[in-house]
């Protein structure tokens, strides 16, 4: 077993039971809190700001000169006078009157992208979302410097996130078992968390950050090389709501791990630090 992140704490026995590891440091909990709520209000804040202009381009430029959009959604009146929510994905065309474009009671509709309780604010005030989301996005960035600088020097980045070549080969029978809801093993990070966490945190959280730079004219004037980086402005607009999408896909099976292998055991490792190898129901953590 590894002797820093998951140092034993107690034993007991010399089984399992009553054993005790150090399962996350200080640095580890408190920067996953911090980005846990700082994802909150930039998820929320963002949606407020896409309702401003509910499409999606690719390429340097959007307007009525231009046919580059890949993605919408708004409201549009049909031929029998009724007000529909539409959503366009490159080109198709979906109904989604109820969710996207159209939401809210018969009474109290709301006639925008996404629903008026998705929001920060809840009403139309685009004003407000820029600054919520702005102050949780440089929060979000300096959260990430210092995870990275410590993961750094303390051995987490090598240790529990950067897959090799072992666990590459583990990555078929890790999958197989997480199917069959089998998550045995003693603690440590399994390839399959190590894949997971690596492309989260090495992938789309530095794609978030550095996309959403580049939407800021003030950013392209000291960093041009950012629009270059992305193809334009509407592409880097696209690719940040894109991994959006795919942070709350993971954000949702994460929940759902911590839930199969035992929230309060799971809760607590993340929470004080320490996790209990026999508080696991069939073993496993998320």
């Amino acid at each position: 077993m590894n002797r820093t992140e998951n140092d034993l704490q107690t034993t007991t026995t010399g089984s399992r039971a009553g054993l005790t590891i150090r399962r996350h440091r200080l640095v580890t909990r408190l920067t996953h809190w911090a980005w846990a709520a700082a994802l909150f209000f930039l998820l929320v804040s963002g949606l407020q700001i896409f309702n401003a202009h509910p499409a999606l381009y690719v390429g340097q430029q959007s307007g009525f000169a231009f046919d580059n959009g890949v993605f919408s959604i708004q409201p549009i009146r049909d031929r029998n006078g009724e007000v529909r929510g539409l959503t366009t994905v490159l080109g198709r065309n979906f109904d989604t009157t109820g969710v996207l474009g159209v939401s809210g009671a018969e009474e109290m509709r709301t006639y925008s992208a996404f629903p008026a309780w998705l929001t920060v604010p809840s009403y139309q005030d685009l004003a407000t979302g820029r600054v919520v989301h702005f102050f949780f996005a440089w929060v979000f960035a300096t959260v990430y410097a210092i995870w990275f600088l410590a993961s750094l020097i303390n051995g987490h980045l090598r240790r529990d996130i950067l897959p090799g070549w072992s666990d590459i080969r583990a990555l078929p029978h890790t999958l197989i078992e997480h199917l069959r809801f089998h998550f045995d093993h003693d603690g440590r990070y399994n390839s399959l968390q190590k894949l997971t966490y690596a492309l989260v945190l090495l992938l789309l959280f530095p794609l978030m950050i550095l996309t959403g730079l580049t939407m800021s004219p003030g950013m392209d004037a000291a960093l041009p090389w950012l629009l270059d980086l992305f193809g334009g402005r509407q592409t880097a607009r696209t690719i940040h709501f894109v991994v959006m999408l795919l942070l709350v896909g993971f954000f949702v099976v994460h929940l759902f791990m911590v839930f199969a292998a035992g929230p309060i055991n799971e809760m607590r490792s993340m929470i004080t630090g320490r996790y209990r190898l026999d508080d696991r129901p069939k073993g496993g953590n998320a």
